[in-house]
């Protein structure tokens, strides 16, 4: 970097790992098979790429900063399975990207593509919900994030961590930490420890919904005032319904109308927003 003439930048959230323990560690367990193509997003300066080169079919890395290609382009030379490509991640058209990547193999049939990323702790949750719903079937996210939000979406319904992400990821996969990383594997070292996250994405959700939209709209209202009970949460998320028809609803899943949305599973929020379609169908 020093002879690219190129400084971290904070705008980016750029903390480079300098451990080569960790990139190892992540690059082990983001796939399952070496055919799979990887997605890698924010590569850095390539310390974790080179070693998901040394282990699976193809890696393209997706990095915003134009400032650090020419530095990719010295530490991965020798990776001759990589594509570096300077863009936005959240402004790609990611199934376009990808399946022009692929070639004639169709991606998440013929050959399975997972992402793997060290995400900027400001940007993690649009991230990682621009990538489940861009309509990509990748198999698995293998992220990095702040231990605090590692706690989040692995937290358990009823927990003080619990929130809205931790369900919605619930409805695309099944969420497992792999390890802790601390904040010395980094430069320069941020002010929290890290973690990485795996979440296995579902071929098809166990909790299907008759209109994800209302889903959507019932998990995310129940925690945008989360110290309401649940019924008055979705009375002011959910007009088209009544109280007394929400009420209806939460009581016919099986909970008292003083329930608060934070003790709902995904799968409860799914049934109740189910019924709620029904009742207003």
């Amino acid at each position: 970097m020093q002879r690219a003439g190129i400084r971290f930048r904070k705008e980016y959230g750029q903390n480079f790992l300098i451990d080569p323990d960790v990139p190892a560690g992540i690059a082990d367990g983001c796939a399952d098979s070496p055919d799979t193509l990887i997605l890698e997003v924010g590569p850095g300066i390539g310390s974790l790429t080179a070693e998901l080169a040394a282990r699976y079919q193809r890696v393209l890395a997706v990095e915003i900063d134009r400032g650090l290609i020419p530095v990719l382009a010295e530490t991965l030379s020798d990776c001759h399975n990589v594509t570096v490509l300077n863009a936005d991640v959240m402004k790609l058209d990611l199934p376009t990207v990808l399946q022009e990547w692929a070639g004639d193999r169709r991606i998440g049939i013929d050959v399975p593509v997972a992402v793997c990323a060290n995400l900027p702790y400001y940007i993690t949750t649009p991230i990682l919900m621009r990538l489940l719903e861009c309509g990509v079937p990748f198999s698995s996210l293998t992220v990095m994030v702040q231990k605090e939000v590692a706690d989040r979406l692995l937290a358990a319904p009823g927990t003080a961590d619990y929130g809205a992400i931790t369900a919605v990821l619930g409805y695309y996969g099944r969420v497992r930490r792999l390890f802790s990383v601390p904040r010395g594997a980094f430069m320069p070292a941020p002010n929290v420890d890290s973690a990485v996250v795996r979440v296995d994405l579902y071929p098809e959700t166990p909790f299907p919904v008759n209109d994800r939209s209302l889903f959507f709209r019932v998990l995310h209202g129940a925690f945008e005032q989360r110290r309401k009970t649940l019924v008055n949460a979705l009375n002011a998320k959910c007009p088209e319904f009544s109280k007394q028809e929400i009420t209806a609803a939460i009581v016919a899943c099986g909970f008292p109308d003083t329930i608060r949305g934070e003790r709902l599973s995904t799968a409860d929020f799914a049934e109740l927003s189910n019924r709620l379609a029904a009742g207003n169908s």
